[in-house]
């Protein structure tokens, strides 16, 4: 089936005209016209503007608006929930719509990561009954969508998946082709031409390995999430506390809960080691700080003796299984280098131990970068 897409953006284009955003005022006019995709030979425009061919089904559900041509090819144009209806899409500064709830409890297909040979199939007869030939996405809108999609089997590893609805929420093309890649998307250009018969793009390889630093409200955790965000199984590691009796913390810990996709797992523990020994999917840890705080106490070392030789055990037995990690790992860790020296002995002890284990894990990662203000800055060896 080919497939032509004369429109990548959401109604008002990228740039918006008369948006005064950095992200549109660094393009030129009609740079991404609105979204307009059209298949099997011009007869079906997609979003539909008018009756359909004879032959063609279309259905809207959770994950968006199907297609179904007269030749079995199935289309997900998997749009944002309020762009089913006659508002206008969201901008930049507007907060995304509410998750369905249904689209999120589905079980996951089976054998999803069969092998498969190099001939080309029609995707839902080798990734499951619900896999699409073509999803086009609004990506930017919840990008763990396409992950979830990838867990229930509507995305397999031969659907062709392309991003459209784009906007001034990210800010440049540049920044715009590192999240597809990271996502396994295509952020086409408009005037694209698409062969669904032909073969999908592999993804980018991804690091095993990777350490994100920064400050308080820096965006590292934004960035680690972001990181993982369309793969189907995620294991987010929480090491922090509960908050206990701590209402303000409390609040800090319930709003990370809720900005989780709600198919991915978690685990609340100290036991790093453990987790990277075992872990058999891509796994985020947030964050190594309050991981040493949480083993300090453990191990009663706050006024130093043999406590202390227990929490550098306990970082070594952490450098080591992250060594010999086989799951994908995304890390986060604050940069303790950048202010003020503690007053306390004990301030100063906790700095020392986080500063060289970052030293230790960025020795032994495929990727470590920076994060600030929500810039990232990579810090290559």
């Amino acid at each position: 089936m080919k497939v032509l897409i004369s429109g990548t953006a959401t109604a008002p284009g990228w740039p918006a005209p008369g948006c005064g955003c950095a992200s549109c005022g660094r393009l030129t006019p009609g740079h991404r016209r609105p979204t307009e995709v059209t298949l099997t030979g011009g007869s079906v425009r997609l979003p539909p503007t008018g009756p359909l061919p004879p032959g063609h089904r279309v259905s809207t559900g959770p994950d968006g608006l199907t297609l179904t041509t007269p030749g079995g090819e199935r289309v997900l144009y998997a749009t944002p929930a309020a762009s089913h209806d006659t508002r206008p899409p969201a901008s930049h500064d507007t907060p995304p719509p509410a998750p369905s709830p249904d689209s999120r409890d589905a079980p996951p297909p089976a054998d999803r990561y069969g092998e498969r040979g190099a001939e080309r199939v029609p995707a839902r007869a080798e990734d499951g009954p619900a896999a699409c030939d073509l999803v086009l996405i609004d990506v930017l809108d919840r990008p763990e969508r396409l992950g979830d999609l990838r867990r229930r089997g509507v995305v397999g590893e031969r659907t062709h998946v392309v991003a459209v609805d784009i906007d001034h929420r990210v800010p440049t093309e540049a920044e715009l082709a590192r999240r597809a890649a990271l996502w396994g998307v295509r952020a086409v250009p408009d005037g694209t031409v698409l062969d669904t018969g032909g073969p999908v793009p592999g993804r980018s390889p991804r690091p095993r390995r990777t350490l994100l630093l920064g400050g308080t409200r820096s965006g590292k955790s934004a960035e680690a999430e972001l990181r993982l965000a369309g793969e189907p199984e995620v294991l987010y590691v929480a090491t922090g506390p509960s908050g206990g009796d701590d209402a303000e913390w409390t609040r800090r810990v319930q709003a990370h809960r809720d900005r989780r996709p709600a198919h991915w797992g978690t685990a609340e523990t100290t036991d790093l080691a453990g987790l990277l020994r075992t872990a058999e999917v891509p796994m985020l840890i947030d964050g190594l700080g309050t991981w040493v705080a949480a083993v300090f106490d453990e191990c009663d070392a706050w006024s130093g003796g043999d406590g202390r030789d227990a929490v550098t055990a306990r970082c070594d037995e952490l450098v080591a299984a992250w060594r010999q990690a086989r799951a994908q790992v995304v890390a986060v860790s604050d940069e303790v280098g950048l202010g003020v020296v503690p007053a306390t002995s004990s301030g100063r002890m906790f700095r020392d131990v986080l500063g060289r284990l970052n030293q230790r894990l960025a020795l032994e990662s495929e990727d470590v970068a920076l994060v600030a203000a929500g810039r990232l800055l990579p810090l290559p060896i």
